[in-house]
């Protein structure tokens, strides 16, 4: 970081600092991360004011060295008790001096210095767009680890939980909703869910709970776990996600226990996304399996899934299947919606396409492409990328070239013969 850059980071850092002491009405998720990380804010939603800022603390979180030095020529900064603490003599001015030297971009992502300049009727700098893209504090690692804590050290049972589950902060989800191709269906399920979750206490006044339990339904690769995924950043919520062949015990008798305990958790750690992958793998016929132990696992995921819920308890459910068919009719009418992923037609190829070479060079002809590659899933066009991108590098290249996209097109269709090799006949 250039020393100028250095000036204008510890000119925010102050201003941030002052301007939130002022204003009782900001909150911690006013504050950016890299200041809630200056201020020593882990993962809580408390703030105890006032915040100050020191030299040490600007080094320690930083990086920068002699803060009050680089501040020397500020006139509006003044270093007290040999740098244990940086104030202003005066806000606006000094304010004013940061948009002079080009922090116009800090006060455009920076929720508390946008608050400032709205209220002083600064152009053009939103509060509320600072505020909205500024990552909550619930997003984090941080956060969630510490809910987790919290919930074992109330209930040490819980504990045999995180060994059943994946759980991710939002923050740490890669995937994002708009890097998706969805259809019109799947975006309006989504649209509805983000409806109850604002209005949870007029559907529950009116009891209507039927909401917020979605079967995502389709052949692999087409995009079931990327949705669930992105969803969990797009509403802000930590992804629990669980395989049910993970959980389901060589002690049968295991099974129905750990099915409990994930969903009691899952209500203690709420709001939060509960992803059931692979949920055919229990929840198929009970009629042909003459296993007690396997009935008794089933009837306890059946139940649970009635004793939870988008409205009453914040938890948004999710099964996924490749194999619907497996699925007996109890399975099927715990779900308020079913989300159909199909294969995509020609035009939602091209678009995932689009998308998956948006930041690459390649010379193609993404419609042609497109053209070829009926029956391929989303995930099939992903390896054809790849395999291109791969192929280009071994030739010292960055361009995919169309001879490239062969190569890709080669190993899909490859990989496809082996899976349907019927290896017994």
């Amino acid at each position: 970081m250039a020393a100028d850059d250095e000036t204008l980071k510890l000119l925010e850092m102050v201003l941030t600092a002052e301007i939130f002491n002022r204003h009782e009405n900001l909150d911690v998720n006013d504050l950016t991360p890299e200041a809630r990380e200056l201020f020593g804010i882990d993962g809580s939603l408390e703030v105890n004011r006032p915040l100050s800022v020191s030299e040490g603390s600007i080094r320690r979180a930083l990086g920068i060295n002699d803060a009050c030095k680089k501040l020397g020529q500020v006139p509006v900064v003044t270093c007290e008790d040999f740098g244990q603490r940086i104030r202003l003599t005066a806000v606006e001015p000094a304010a004013r001096l940061l948009l002079k030297r080009g922090g116009r971009d800090a006060a455009d992502r920076n929720p508390v210095l946008a608050y400032f300049f709205q209220s002083i009727g600064s152009s053009g700098i939103s509060y509320e767009g600072a505020r909205q893209s500024n990552p909550p504090v619930e997003d984090t690692r941080t956060h969630l680890q510490a809910r987790i804590s919290r919930i074992i050290a109330e209930d040490e049972r819980l504990r045999g939980a995180l060994d059943l589950m994946i759980i991710s902060a939002p923050e740490e989800v890669e995937q994002q909703f708009e890097d998706l191709v969805c259809t019109h269906e799947q975006e309006s399920i989504i649209r509805k869910v983000q409806i109850a979750r604002i209005h949870r206490d007029v559907l529950k006044r009116h009891r209507i709970h039927e909401v917020g339990k979605l079967l995502f339904v389709g052949p692999p690769g087409t995009g079931k776990t990327s949705l669930a995924l992105a969803l969990s950043r797009r509403l802000h919520l930590p992804l629990l996600e669980v395989r049910l062949s993970m959980i389901t015990s060589q002690y049968l008798g295991e099974t129905s226990k750990n099915i409990d305990r994930i969903f009691e958790f899952a209500k203690k750690i709420t709001p939060c996304i509960l992803f059931i992958d692979e949920f055919d793998y229990v929840a198929k016929s009970r009629v042909t399996d003459d296993h007690g132990a396997m009935k008794r696992a089933v009837n306890a995921l059946l139940k649970n899934i009635d004793q939870i819920g988008l409205v009453r308890h914040g938890v948004l459910l999710i099964g996924a299947t490749n194999h619907p068919q497996l699925l007996d009719e109890a399975a099927w009418r715990r779900f308020d919606e079913v989300v159909l992923f199909s294969l995509p037609d020609r035009e939602m190829r091209q678009k995932i396409l689009e998308k998956i070479v948006a930041s690459l060079s390649c010379a193609c002809d993404l419609a042609a492409l497109a053209e070829r590659t009926e029956g391929f899933s989303g995930a099939d066009l992903r390896i054809v990328v790849k395999e291109a991108l791969l192929s280009a590098l071994m030739e010292n290249r960055e361009t995919i070239t169309p001879p490239d996209l062969e190569q890709g097109i080669a190993v899909v269709m490859s990989r496809d013969t082996i899976r349907h090799q019927n290896w017994l006949g």
